[in-house]
């Protein structure tokens, strides 16, 4: 994956959006500091070359309902490209499956998985073994309660990431 060239005001106009989600072009050139046009232009652009995925909402799920979530570390029998894209085509199926990272070390994947109670994932847990996706061991966290998320501050990470050049 080849990296794109983004100068500051690309970088402001990326955690404006990572902040505040869609924003009208006047009010994201105020807040980057740019004329209309064109920091609506600079958008286009950022969002053309794939740096945007998309606009989202953080939803308050423990205001609408009690659900279990819980960390899943996953380790397969076999290594090979088949099993590893068998069990990631498998992975993006599964809707309770809300975020999954391929690792490098002991495991092969971390999982975050959200049911609505427990009995909901150990079926879910059980219909994936019976899916013969190669795996060999697995490991469950239950959380009890979230203690930070984030977004990744993106003009501190560049700046670390120019100071290292």
């Amino acid at each position: 994956m080849s990296r794109i060239g983004l100068d500051a005001t690309d970088i402001r106009i990326l955690a404006a959006v990572q902040k505040h989600g869609q924003l009208s072009k006047t009010r994201l050139a105020e807040i980057v500091n740019l004329s209309p046009t064109p920091c609506l232009a600079r958008l286009t652009r950022l969002k053309g070359a794939g740096l945007i995925r998309g606009y989202h909402a953080d939803i308050a799920l423990e205001r609408i309902g009690s659900f279990s979530q819980v960390i899943v570390t996953i380790s397969l029998a076999l290594h090979r490209k088949v099993d590893f894209d068998r069990f990631e085509t498998h992975i993006r199926a599964l809707p309770e499956v809300t975020e999954c990272i391929a690792t490098g070390g002991g495991m092969d994947y971390v999982l975050k998985v959200l049911t609505p109670n427990l009995a909901a994932f150990q079926t879910l847990m059980e219909t994936m073994l019976e899916a013969e996706l190669g795996i060999q061991r697995y490991m469950t966290y239950i959380v009890t309660r979230q203690v930070k998320s984030a977004q990744p501050d993106i003009v501190g990470l560049m700046r670390q990431t120019a100071a290292q050049d």
